[in-house]
Protein backbone atom coordinates (compact mmCIF):
# COMPACT_ATOMS: atom_id res chain seq x y z
CA UNK A 1 0.00 0.00 0.00
CA UNK A 2 1.63 3.22 -1.18
CA UNK A 3 1.55 6.83 -0.05
CA UNK A 4 2.73 8.07 -3.44
CA UNK A 5 0.59 9.60 -6.17
CA UNK A 6 -1.72 6.60 -6.28
CA UNK A 7 -5.27 6.98 -7.45
CA UNK A 8 -8.46 6.84 -5.43
CA UNK A 9 -10.95 4.96 -7.59
CA UNK A 10 -14.33 6.52 -8.23
CA UNK A 11 -17.48 4.49 -7.62
CA UNK A 12 -20.24 6.86 -8.56
CA UNK A 13 -21.79 10.12 -7.50
CA UNK A 14 -22.53 11.41 -4.02
CA UNK A 15 -26.14 10.30 -4.26
CA UNK A 16 -25.21 6.63 -4.67
CA UNK A 17 -24.26 6.04 -1.03
CA UNK A 18 -26.53 7.64 1.51
CA UNK A 19 -26.44 7.53 5.25
CA UNK A 20 -29.52 6.85 7.32
CA UNK A 21 -31.51 3.81 8.24
CA UNK A 22 -33.24 2.98 11.48
CA UNK A 23 -33.44 -0.70 12.00
CA UNK A 24 -32.88 -1.83 16.55
CA UNK A 25 -28.29 -2.41 19.21
CA UNK A 26 -23.42 2.00 19.99
CA UNK A 27 -21.10 1.43 17.30
CA UNK A 28 -21.09 0.95 13.60
CA UNK A 29 -19.59 -1.43 11.16
CA UNK A 30 -16.34 -0.94 9.38
CA UNK A 31 -15.70 -0.25 5.77
CA UNK A 32 -16.38 2.25 3.08
CA UNK A 33 -16.14 2.76 -0.63
CA UNK A 34 -14.01 5.37 -2.32
CA UNK A 35 -15.44 7.72 -4.91
CA UNK A 36 -12.58 10.01 -5.72
CA UNK A 37 -11.35 12.32 -3.06
CA UNK A 38 -14.57 14.35 -2.75
CA UNK A 39 -13.41 15.92 0.54
CA UNK A 40 -11.70 19.31 0.80
CA UNK A 41 -7.96 19.73 0.46
CA UNK A 42 -5.51 22.58 0.18
CA UNK A 43 -3.16 20.64 -2.09
CA UNK A 44 -3.42 20.16 -5.83
CA UNK A 45 -5.04 17.14 -7.41
CA UNK A 46 -3.06 14.70 -9.48
CA UNK A 47 -4.53 13.29 -12.67
CA UNK A 48 -6.10 10.31 -10.94
CA UNK A 49 -8.38 11.87 -8.31
CA UNK A 50 -5.82 11.77 -5.51
CA UNK A 51 -3.68 14.53 -4.02
CA UNK A 52 -0.13 15.07 -5.12
CA UNK A 53 2.17 14.57 -2.14
CA UNK A 54 -0.78 14.73 0.28
CA UNK A 55 -3.76 12.94 1.72
CA UNK A 56 -7.36 12.31 0.80
CA UNK A 57 -8.48 13.53 4.22
CA UNK A 58 -7.15 14.62 7.59
CA UNK A 59 -9.15 12.17 9.73
CA UNK A 60 -10.53 8.89 8.42
CA UNK A 61 -13.24 7.30 10.61
CA UNK A 62 -14.01 3.62 10.11
CA UNK A 63 -17.57 2.95 11.27
CA UNK A 64 -20.80 4.78 10.52
CA UNK A 65 -22.65 4.11 13.76
CA UNK A 66 -23.66 6.84 16.15
CA UNK A 67 -20.21 7.03 17.77
CA UNK A 68 -18.39 7.39 14.45
CA UNK A 69 -20.90 9.95 13.20
CA UNK A 70 -20.74 11.92 16.44
CA UNK A 71 -16.95 11.98 16.10
CA UNK A 72 -17.27 13.38 12.58
CA UNK A 73 -19.74 15.99 13.85
CA UNK A 74 -17.40 16.96 16.69
CA UNK A 75 -14.43 17.27 14.33
CA UNK A 76 -16.29 19.59 11.98
CA UNK A 77 -17.40 21.78 14.89
CA UNK A 78 -14.22 21.86 16.97
CA UNK A 79 -11.76 22.22 14.07
CA UNK A 80 -13.54 23.75 11.06
CA UNK A 81 -11.71 23.02 7.83
CA UNK A 82 -10.57 19.57 9.01
CA UNK A 83 -11.15 17.15 6.15
CA UNK A 84 -13.20 14.26 7.58
CA UNK A 85 -14.15 11.04 5.82
CA UNK A 86 -16.39 8.35 7.35
CA UNK A 87 -16.25 4.83 5.91
CA UNK A 88 -19.08 2.34 6.46
CA UNK A 89 -19.20 -1.18 5.05
CA UNK A 90 -23.00 -1.33 4.88
CA UNK A 91 -25.10 0.44 2.27
CA UNK A 92 -26.48 2.68 5.03
CA UNK A 93 -25.17 3.99 8.32
CA UNK A 94 -26.48 2.92 11.74
CA UNK A 95 -27.36 -0.62 10.65
CA UNK A 96 -26.08 -2.49 13.70
CA UNK A 97 -25.85 -1.48 17.37
CA UNK A 98 -27.12 2.06 16.77
CA UNK A 99 -30.20 0.98 14.87
CA UNK A 100 -30.99 -2.09 16.95
CA UNK A 101 -31.24 -0.92 20.55
CA UNK A 102 -34.22 -0.13 22.75
CA UNK A 103 -33.85 3.63 22.33
CA UNK A 104 -33.30 4.49 25.99
CA UNK A 105 -31.60 7.72 27.05
CA UNK A 106 -29.80 6.32 30.08
CA UNK A 107 -29.40 8.45 33.20
CA UNK A 108 -26.01 7.05 34.27
CA UNK A 109 -27.27 5.56 37.53
CA UNK A 110 -25.66 2.15 37.02
CA UNK A 111 -22.08 3.23 36.46
CA UNK A 112 -19.19 3.56 38.86
CA UNK A 113 -18.77 7.19 39.96
CA UNK A 114 -15.89 8.79 38.12
CA UNK A 115 -15.87 6.24 35.30
CA UNK A 116 -16.13 7.31 31.66
CA UNK A 117 -19.55 5.69 31.47
CA UNK A 118 -20.83 7.64 34.47
CA UNK A 119 -19.43 10.99 33.35
CA UNK A 120 -20.37 10.64 29.70
CA UNK A 121 -23.83 9.15 30.35
CA UNK A 122 -24.89 11.89 32.79
CA UNK A 123 -23.59 14.62 30.50
CA UNK A 124 -24.74 12.81 27.37
CA UNK A 125 -28.32 12.31 28.58
CA UNK A 126 -28.75 16.06 29.02
CA UNK A 127 -27.08 16.80 25.69
CA UNK A 128 -29.06 14.16 23.82
CA UNK A 129 -32.39 15.58 24.95
CA UNK A 130 -31.23 19.08 23.97
CA UNK A 131 -30.02 17.81 20.58
CA UNK A 132 -33.31 16.04 19.88
CA UNK A 133 -35.31 19.10 20.89
CA UNK A 134 -33.17 21.44 18.79
CA UNK A 135 -33.47 19.28 15.69
CA UNK A 136 -37.12 18.22 16.17
CA UNK A 137 -36.24 14.53 16.57
CA UNK A 138 -38.50 12.12 18.48
CA UNK A 139 -37.69 11.96 22.20
CA UNK A 140 -39.32 12.07 25.61
CA UNK A 141 -37.99 12.36 29.16
CA UNK A 142 -40.15 9.67 30.74
CA UNK A 143 -38.28 8.69 33.89
CA UNK A 144 -38.12 5.03 34.81
CA UNK A 145 -38.70 2.62 37.66
CA UNK A 146 -36.09 0.15 38.88
CA UNK A 147 -38.09 -2.44 40.82
CA UNK A 148 -37.04 -4.98 43.45
CA UNK A 149 -39.28 -8.04 43.38
CA UNK A 150 -37.34 -10.18 45.91
CA UNK A 151 -36.07 -9.31 49.40
CA UNK A 152 -32.46 -10.13 48.54
CA UNK A 153 -32.59 -7.37 45.90
CA UNK A 154 -33.41 -4.63 48.43
CA UNK A 155 -29.80 -3.95 49.54
CA UNK A 156 -28.74 -3.70 45.88
CA UNK A 157 -31.61 -1.33 45.17
CA UNK A 158 -30.60 0.96 48.04
CA UNK A 159 -26.96 0.85 46.93
CA UNK A 160 -28.07 1.78 43.41
CA UNK A 161 -30.00 4.77 44.75
CA UNK A 162 -26.88 5.91 46.60
CA UNK A 163 -24.75 5.48 43.47
CA UNK A 164 -27.23 7.58 41.54
CA UNK A 165 -26.95 10.38 44.07
CA UNK A 166 -23.14 10.18 43.90
CA UNK A 167 -23.42 10.63 40.14
CA UNK A 168 -25.65 13.67 40.60
CA UNK A 169 -28.83 11.94 39.41
CA UNK A 170 -32.18 12.75 41.05
CA UNK A 171 -33.71 9.54 42.45
CA UNK A 172 -36.78 8.91 44.59
CA UNK A 173 -37.37 5.73 46.59
CA UNK A 174 -40.87 4.21 46.36
CA UNK A 175 -42.89 1.64 48.26
CA UNK A 176 -45.42 -0.83 46.79
CA UNK A 177 -48.33 1.63 46.77
CA UNK A 178 -46.28 4.30 45.01
CA UNK A 179 -45.13 1.74 42.43
CA UNK A 180 -48.79 0.98 41.69
CA UNK A 181 -49.53 4.70 41.30
CA UNK A 182 -46.82 5.01 38.65
CA UNK A 183 -47.29 1.62 36.97
CA UNK A 184 -50.58 -0.09 37.92
CA UNK A 185 -49.60 -3.35 36.23
CA UNK A 186 -46.20 -3.64 37.94
CA UNK A 187 -45.65 -5.34 41.28
CA UNK A 188 -42.64 -4.98 43.55
CA UNK A 189 -41.45 -4.66 47.13
CA UNK A 190 -39.70 -1.35 46.52
CA UNK A 191 -38.44 0.76 43.65
CA UNK A 192 -36.49 3.86 42.76
CA UNK A 193 -37.72 6.39 40.25
CA UNK A 194 -35.02 7.92 38.06
CA UNK A 195 -36.35 11.18 36.66
CA UNK A 196 -33.76 11.86 33.95
CA UNK A 197 -34.17 8.65 31.92
CA UNK A 198 -35.82 9.09 28.55
CA UNK A 199 -36.31 7.61 25.09
CA UNK A 200 -35.12 8.66 21.64
CA UNK A 201 -34.89 7.40 18.08
CA UNK A 202 -31.15 6.83 17.72
CA UNK A 203 -31.42 5.98 14.05
CA UNK A 204 -32.89 9.44 13.49
CA UNK A 205 -30.18 10.98 15.67
CA UNK A 206 -27.46 9.24 13.65
CA UNK A 207 -29.00 10.41 10.37
CA UNK A 208 -29.09 14.00 11.63
CA UNK A 209 -25.47 13.83 12.80
CA UNK A 210 -24.52 12.60 9.33
CA UNK A 211 -26.42 15.44 7.65
CA UNK A 212 -24.84 18.07 9.89
CA UNK A 213 -21.37 16.61 9.33
CA UNK A 214 -21.82 16.57 5.56
CA UNK A 215 -23.15 20.12 5.52
CA UNK A 216 -19.96 21.15 7.35
CA UNK A 217 -17.79 19.48 4.70
CA UNK A 218 -17.36 15.91 5.94
CA UNK A 219 -17.90 13.02 3.55
CA UNK A 220 -19.65 9.71 4.29
CA UNK A 221 -19.00 6.73 2.03
CA UNK A 222 -20.93 3.49 2.28
CA UNK A 223 -20.72 0.12 0.64
CA UNK A 224 -17.17 -1.28 0.82
CA UNK A 225 -15.15 -2.95 3.55
CA UNK A 226 -11.77 -1.89 4.94
CA UNK A 227 -9.52 -4.84 4.19
CA UNK A 228 -5.96 -3.56 4.70
CA UNK A 229 -4.39 -0.78 6.75
CA UNK A 230 -0.85 0.55 6.47
CA UNK A 231 0.50 3.02 8.99
CA UNK A 232 3.55 5.15 8.32
CA UNK A 233 5.11 7.99 10.34
CA UNK A 234 3.33 10.55 8.16
CA UNK A 235 -0.13 8.96 8.05
CA UNK A 236 -2.38 5.97 7.42
CA UNK A 237 -3.62 4.30 4.23
CA UNK A 238 -6.72 2.12 4.12
CA UNK A 239 -7.54 -0.21 1.24
CA UNK A 240 -11.15 -1.16 0.68
CA UNK A 241 -12.57 -4.32 -0.85
CA UNK A 242 -13.19 -2.62 -4.21
CA UNK A 243 -9.49 -1.85 -4.65
CA UNK A 244 -9.57 1.79 -3.58
CA UNK A 245 -6.90 3.28 -1.30
CA UNK A 246 -7.70 6.19 1.02
CA UNK A 247 -4.88 8.13 2.63
CA UNK A 248 -5.35 10.05 5.89
CA UNK A 249 -3.26 11.88 8.43
CA UNK A 250 -5.07 10.05 11.27
CA UNK A 251 -7.36 7.03 11.65
CA UNK A 252 -10.24 6.61 14.09
CA UNK A 253 -11.54 3.08 14.63
CA UNK A 254 -15.24 3.19 15.56
CA UNK A 255 -16.00 -0.18 14.00
CA UNK A 256 -18.14 -1.49 16.87
CA UNK A 257 -18.60 -5.23 16.41
CA UNK A 258 -15.41 -5.35 14.33
CA UNK A 259 -13.24 -2.89 16.25
CA UNK A 260 -10.74 -5.50 17.48
CA UNK A 261 -10.21 -6.79 13.95
CA UNK A 262 -9.65 -3.27 12.63
CA UNK A 263 -7.11 -2.67 15.41
CA UNK A 264 -5.21 -5.78 14.37
CA UNK A 265 -5.33 -4.73 10.71
CA UNK A 266 -3.67 -1.49 11.82
CA UNK A 267 -0.88 -3.51 13.44
CA UNK A 268 -2.00 -2.92 17.03
CA UNK A 269 -2.69 -5.53 19.70
CA UNK A 270 -5.96 -4.41 21.29
CA UNK A 271 -5.48 -6.71 24.30
CA UNK A 272 -9.12 -7.77 24.07
CA UNK A 273 -11.57 -9.46 21.75
CA UNK A 274 -15.14 -8.64 20.92
CA UNK A 275 -17.38 -11.46 22.12
CA UNK A 276 -20.80 -10.83 20.57
CA UNK A 277 -23.92 -11.32 22.69
CA UNK A 278 -27.31 -11.31 21.03
CA UNK A 279 -30.14 -9.52 22.80
CA UNK A 280 -33.53 -10.91 21.83
CA UNK A 281 -36.62 -8.72 22.11
CA UNK A 282 -40.37 -9.14 22.10
CA UNK A 283 -43.00 -6.45 21.73
CA UNK A 284 -46.04 -6.25 23.96
CA UNK A 285 -49.31 -6.91 22.14
CA UNK A 286 -51.14 -4.96 24.86
CA UNK A 287 -48.89 -1.90 25.20
CA UNK A 288 -51.34 -0.28 27.61
CA UNK A 289 -50.09 -2.68 30.29
CA UNK A 290 -47.03 -0.44 30.74
CA UNK A 291 -46.93 3.35 30.92
CA UNK A 292 -43.19 3.94 30.65
CA UNK A 293 -39.88 2.23 31.43
CA UNK A 294 -39.60 -0.55 34.03
CA UNK A 295 -36.34 -2.31 34.92
CA UNK A 296 -35.32 -5.04 37.37
CA UNK A 297 -32.53 -4.55 39.89
CA UNK A 298 -29.36 -5.52 38.00
CA UNK A 299 -26.89 -8.08 39.27
CA UNK A 300 -23.50 -6.31 39.49
CA UNK A 301 -21.74 -9.57 38.56
CA UNK A 302 -22.98 -9.19 34.99
CA UNK A 303 -22.88 -6.30 32.49
CA UNK A 304 -26.45 -6.91 31.36
CA UNK A 305 -29.47 -5.21 32.91
CA UNK A 306 -31.88 -8.13 32.62
CA UNK A 307 -35.28 -8.29 30.92
CA UNK A 308 -37.00 -4.91 31.11
CA UNK A 309 -39.96 -3.04 29.63
CA UNK A 310 -39.39 -0.01 27.42
CA UNK A 311 -42.02 2.14 25.74
CA UNK A 312 -40.48 3.57 22.56
CA UNK A 313 -41.08 6.89 20.85
CA UNK A 314 -43.64 5.19 18.57
CA UNK A 315 -45.64 3.82 21.53
CA UNK A 316 -44.44 0.24 21.06
CA UNK A 317 -43.39 -1.50 24.28
CA UNK A 318 -40.23 -3.59 23.85
CA UNK A 319 -39.67 -6.46 26.25
CA UNK A 320 -36.13 -7.74 26.72
CA UNK A 321 -33.41 -8.27 25.97
CA UNK A 322 -31.95 -11.51 27.18
CA UNK A 323 -28.24 -12.12 26.43
CA UNK A 324 -27.04 -15.20 24.57
CA UNK A 325 -23.80 -15.87 22.65
CA UNK A 326 -24.10 -14.87 19.00
CA UNK A 327 -22.59 -17.27 16.47
CA UNK A 328 -21.42 -14.38 14.27
CA UNK A 329 -20.51 -10.74 14.85
CA UNK A 330 -23.80 -9.84 13.18
CA UNK A 331 -25.63 -12.98 14.31
CA UNK A 332 -29.14 -11.69 14.85
CA UNK A 333 -30.65 -15.18 15.01
CA UNK A 334 -29.56 -18.76 15.71
CA UNK A 335 -29.45 -19.49 11.98
CA UNK A 336 -26.67 -16.98 11.29
CA UNK A 337 -23.37 -18.79 11.77
CA UNK A 338 -20.02 -17.57 10.43
CA UNK A 339 -17.40 -20.22 11.19
CA UNK A 340 -14.39 -17.90 10.89
CA UNK A 341 -15.87 -15.35 13.32
CA UNK A 342 -17.07 -18.08 15.68
CA UNK A 343 -13.61 -19.64 15.54
CA UNK A 344 -12.01 -16.32 16.51
CA UNK A 345 -14.30 -16.11 19.54
CA UNK A 346 -13.65 -19.71 20.59
CA UNK A 347 -9.89 -19.27 20.19
CA UNK A 348 -9.87 -16.40 22.70
CA UNK A 349 -9.11 -17.72 26.23
CA UNK A 350 -11.34 -15.06 27.76
CA UNK A 351 -14.43 -16.52 26.10
CA UNK A 352 -13.89 -19.88 27.80
CA UNK A 353 -13.21 -18.21 31.14
CA UNK A 354 -16.51 -16.34 30.89
CA UNK A 355 -18.30 -19.61 30.19
CA UNK A 356 -16.62 -21.28 33.16
CA UNK A 357 -17.52 -18.51 35.59
CA UNK A 358 -21.05 -17.77 34.46
CA UNK A 359 -22.35 -21.03 33.04
CA UNK A 360 -25.41 -21.08 35.33
CA UNK A 361 -26.41 -17.57 34.30
CA UNK A 362 -25.73 -18.40 30.66
CA UNK A 363 -27.82 -21.58 30.84
CA UNK A 364 -30.76 -19.55 32.10
CA UNK A 365 -30.39 -17.06 29.26
CA UNK A 366 -30.24 -19.88 26.70
CA UNK A 367 -33.36 -21.46 28.20
CA UNK A 368 -35.24 -18.16 27.90
CA UNK A 369 -34.02 -17.81 24.31
CA UNK A 370 -35.34 -21.22 23.32
CA UNK A 371 -38.50 -21.21 25.45
CA UNK A 372 -41.06 -18.45 25.13
CA UNK A 373 -42.73 -19.78 28.27
CA UNK A 374 -39.52 -19.31 30.26
CA UNK A 375 -39.09 -15.80 28.85
CA UNK A 376 -42.67 -14.99 29.82
CA UNK A 377 -42.02 -16.17 33.38
CA UNK A 378 -39.06 -13.79 33.59
CA UNK A 379 -41.29 -10.90 32.48
CA UNK A 380 -43.97 -11.86 35.04
CA UNK A 381 -41.58 -10.98 37.86
CA UNK A 382 -42.28 -7.35 36.95
CA UNK A 383 -45.59 -7.60 35.10
CA UNK A 384 -47.65 -10.45 36.62
CA UNK A 385 -50.56 -10.23 34.18
CA UNK A 386 -48.51 -10.84 31.03
CA UNK A 387 -49.30 -13.96 29.00
CA UNK A 388 -47.32 -15.78 26.31
CA UNK A 389 -49.79 -14.51 23.72
CA UNK A 390 -48.92 -10.93 24.72
CA UNK A 391 -45.33 -11.33 23.50
CA UNK A 392 -44.50 -11.03 19.81
CA UNK A 393 -41.01 -11.56 18.40
CA UNK A 394 -39.15 -8.40 17.50
CA UNK A 395 -35.78 -7.82 15.76
CA UNK A 396 -32.77 -8.73 17.88
CA UNK A 397 -29.59 -6.74 18.46
CA UNK A 398 -25.99 -7.79 19.08
CA UNK A 399 -23.87 -6.21 21.80
CA UNK A 400 -20.16 -5.75 21.03
CA UNK A 401 -18.71 -6.77 24.40
CA UNK A 402 -14.96 -6.42 24.91
CA UNK A 403 -13.46 -9.32 26.87
CA UNK A 404 -9.92 -9.45 28.23
CA UNK A 405 -7.71 -12.55 28.03
CA UNK A 406 -8.46 -13.45 31.66
CA UNK A 407 -12.21 -13.44 31.00
CA UNK A 408 -12.93 -10.01 32.46
CA UNK A 409 -15.80 -8.29 30.71
CA UNK A 410 -14.67 -4.72 30.16
CA UNK A 411 -17.11 -2.59 32.13
CA UNK A 412 -16.15 0.94 31.12
CA UNK A 413 -15.76 2.58 27.73
CA UNK A 414 -12.33 1.64 26.38
CA UNK A 415 -10.43 4.03 24.11
CA UNK A 416 -6.79 3.31 23.25
CA UNK A 417 -4.34 5.29 21.19
CA UNK A 418 -1.48 4.33 18.88
CA UNK A 419 0.57 6.52 16.54
CA UNK A 420 -1.89 8.52 14.40
CA UNK A 421 -4.66 6.15 15.46
CA UNK A 422 -7.48 6.14 18.01
CA UNK A 423 -9.22 2.81 18.70
CA UNK A 424 -12.67 2.74 20.36
CA UNK A 425 -12.61 -0.82 21.71
CA UNK A 426 -15.58 -0.97 24.07
CA UNK A 427 -18.60 1.24 23.53
CA UNK A 428 -21.79 -0.72 24.20
CA UNK A 429 -24.74 0.79 26.06
CA UNK A 430 -24.86 3.63 27.12
CA UNK A 431 -22.75 4.75 24.16
CA UNK A 432 -25.77 5.96 22.19
CA UNK A 433 -26.87 8.10 25.15
CA UNK A 434 -23.32 9.38 25.58
CA UNK A 435 -22.54 9.74 21.87
CA UNK A 436 -22.07 13.52 21.86
CA UNK A 437 -19.47 13.76 24.66
CA UNK A 438 -17.78 10.53 23.50
CA UNK A 439 -17.51 11.98 20.00
CA UNK A 440 -15.86 15.13 21.34
CA UNK A 441 -13.35 13.08 23.35
CA UNK A 442 -12.43 10.92 20.36
CA UNK A 443 -12.17 14.00 18.13
CA UNK A 444 -9.85 15.68 20.64
CA UNK A 445 -7.56 12.65 20.68
CA UNK A 446 -7.56 12.31 16.91
CA UNK A 447 -6.65 15.95 16.40
CA UNK A 448 -3.93 15.73 19.03
CA UNK A 449 -2.42 12.77 17.17
CA UNK A 450 -1.70 15.07 14.22
CA UNK A 451 -0.68 18.06 16.34
CA UNK A 452 -3.94 20.05 16.21
CA UNK A 453 -5.39 21.56 19.37
CA UNK A 454 -9.16 21.82 19.26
Amino acid sequence: MSYGNGSTRSSGTRGDNRHGGNSRDSGGAHGGSSRGSGSRDSGTRDGHGGYRGGFDCDVLIIGGGIVGLSTAYALTRSAPGTRVLVLEKEQRTARHQTGRNSGVIHSGIYYRPGSLKARFAVRGAAEMTEFCAEHSLPYEVTGKLIVATERDELPRLHALAQRGRENGIPVRELGPAQIADDEPGVRGLAAIRVATTGIADYGAVAARLAELSESAGAEIRCGAEAVRIARRPEGVAVATSDGAVIRARALVNCAGLHCDRIARLAGDDPGMRIVPFRGEYYTLARPGMVRGLVYPVPDPAFPFLGVHLTRGTDGTVHVGPNAVPALAREGYDWGTVRPAELGTTLAWPGAWRIAGRHWRYGAGELHRSLSKRAFTEAVRRLLPAVEEADLRRSPAGVRAQAVLRDGTLVDDFLIREAPRTVHVLNAPSPAATAALPIGREIARRALASVGVRA
